[in-house]
């Protein structure tokens, strides 16, 4: 009996160690490290892990590379494509901003700048013709002046003439012309009508 306790003594009872997987699995090893056996917890039963990387809820990755028995535990890799993309796409935006502005400045700057030129050009452009037809005008005033005076002289010179023989109309004289024509054809009723009142 001695001996049997002896080997009881020897036997040291072993406490596992749990964690659990992100998606909510319960793993069970002795000591969760390289070498070491580790099971997956169904109620009652324990089944050995399956190979492949795990993550953890804390982030890490368990790694088996054969059935039950730990690789490695991996500590969580940065994300550096997706700070990568993130950084990129806030450089795009903010690019995608300043593009905007610079472009809508620029534009009001072409703008003011095209206005201004096509002020010029058109100034250019229409002084000669105002000119030309402002001496047009004032040549037409000075005409019209001129056929004012000599209007009013004509009209002082005619007023002062006394009239000549005045013309009388007279309607006793009469033209008559007898035109027949078609005079062998068939008078319509039209015809008779317009004969009687001749």
């Amino acid at each position: 009996m001695n001996r049997i306790l002896t080997e009881l003594a020897q036997i040291r009872k072993v406490e596992f160690a749990q964690m659990n997987l992100e998606n909510g699995t319960i793993l069970e090893a002795e000591e969760f490290a390289p070498e070491n056996e580790v099971f997956i917890l169904s109620g009652e039963e324990r089944i050995p892990a399956p190979v492949g990387e795990h993550k953890l809820e804390d982030g890490r990755i368990l790694v088996i590379t054969e059935e039950g028995i730990i690789a490695e535990i991996k500590e969580e890799e940065a994300p550096a494509t997706e700070e990568v993309e993130m950084q990129s796409e806030e450089a795009i935006a903010v690019a995608e901003e300043v593009a905007s502005e610079v472009a809508e400045e620029a534009s009001d700057a072409i703008t003011e700048e095209v206005s201004a030129a096509i002020e010029v050009a058109v100034a250019e452009a229409l002084v000669p013709i105002v000119e030309e037809v402002a001496a047009e005008m004032k040549k037409m005033r000075e005409e019209m002046a001129a056929y004012k005076t000599e209007m009013s002289a004509m009209e002082k010179k005619f007023s002062s003439q006394s009239a000549a023989k005045a013309i009388k109309h007279s309607p006793s004289i009469k033209n008559e012309t007898n035109v027949k024509l078609a005079s062998k054809r068939i008078p319509t009723a039209m015809d008779r009508v317009l004969a009687k009142l001749k």
